[in-house]
C-alpha cells in the first residue's frame, strides 16, 4: 500500500459575498439573492523537497486573490441557455424571458458557467487556483478539491483528478 499526502485550508477570511441568480427546473428563475460564501480547498500531491505537499501560505493567499475578484459583485453566468448576459463597455444587461437587470459593469463578474450555482463556481475556483498555480510553477497535483458554502452548511464541491488537473488544458476566463 502507497502512501498519499493531502493539505486542506479552508479559514475564515476566505469568504466573499455576491449576488446571483438562477435557474432551475427547466425555465424557472430565482429573484436575484445574495450569500456569504465560504471556500475550502484540498490539494493531494507527492511531498515536494520541503516534504509538504504544497506552501500553505502560497495556496491561501492564492485562493484569497480568487475569493477577493468575486466579493461585492453580480455573479452572471455567459454560457446560459437562457439567461443572456450582453456586456458594453459600461453597463451589463441580462435577460431571461421576459426579465430584464442592467448592472454597471464594474459590478458584476461575467463567469464562463451556465449557472451560477455553488457547484459551478467551485469548478471557476478550481480553474482559476490551476491557472494561477501554473504561474508559480506549482503542477505537480494528483487531485484537487474545491468546496463552496453558499447557506452555512450547504457545500457544492468539485474534485478535479487525472486530466481534469493538466494546466495545458486549463482556458483563460
Amino acid at each position: 500500500m502507497s502512501k498519499s499526502y493531502r493539505v486542506k485550508l479552508e479559514k475564515e477570511h476566505l469568504i466573499f459575498s455576491a449576488a446571483h441568480f438562477i435557474t432551475f427546473a427547466g425555465n424557472i428563475c430565482e429573484r436575484i439573492h445574495g450569500h456569504n460564501y465560504r471556500v475550502f480547498a484540498e490539494v493531494e500531491a507527492p511531498l515536494d523537497e520541503n516534504q509538504y505537499v504544497i506552501d500553505f501560505i502560497a495556496l491561501r493567499d492564492t485562493l484569497k486573490e480568487i475569493t477577493e475578484s468575486l466579493d461585492h459583485h453580480v455573479l452572471l453566468p455567459t454560457t446560459h441557455e437562457q439567461i443572456i448576459v450582453t456586456p458594453d463597455d459600461k453597463e451589463v444587461l441580462v435577460t431571461f424571458e421576459d426579465r430584464r437587470w442592467i448592472f454597471p459593469l464594474g459590478d458584476c463578474v461575467l463567469l464562463p458557467l451556465a449557472n451560477t450555482t455553488a457547484e459551478l463556481i467551485a469548478d471557476y475556483i478550481a480553474t482559476e487556483l490551476l491557472k494561477r498555480f501554473k504561474a508559480k510553477g506549482i503542477t505537480q497535483l494528483d487531485e484537487l478539491v474545491v468546496g463552496v458554502d453558499e447557506n452555512e452548511g450547504q457545500w457544492g464541491v468539485v474534485t478535479r483528478t487525472g486530466d481534469d488537473l493538466s494546466v495545458e488544458g486549463v482556458q483563460d476566463h
